[in-house]
């Protein structure tokens, strides 16, 4: 991650979950096999500049191996 998250993340929703995924595959050979979901949510985060936005952010979570490949996908302000 090029960035630190400084807030809680709101707004969590589920966008997919076990095959729906489409880096299922990656994820159960890099992290191990576990109930994959791709989430989304609203945050602040610190950016390399200094900068803190609030950003909308995608990432991967499974129980007992945690959140993964966290990334911004869009700005909010």
């Amino acid at each position: 991650m090029r960035f630190v998250v400084v807030s809680q993340i709101e707004a969590v929703e589920i966008i997919a979950v076990g095959t729906s995924i489409r880096n299922l595959t990656y994820l159960q050979k890099m992290y191990g096999s576990g109930r994959w979901r791709k989430l989304k949510g609203t945050a602040q985060v610190r950016l390399p500049n200094g900068r803190v936005r609030q950003v909308e952010l995608h990432w991967y979570e499974a129980h007992g191996i945690g959140r993964k490949d966290m990334r911004i996908k869009c700005y909010l302000d």
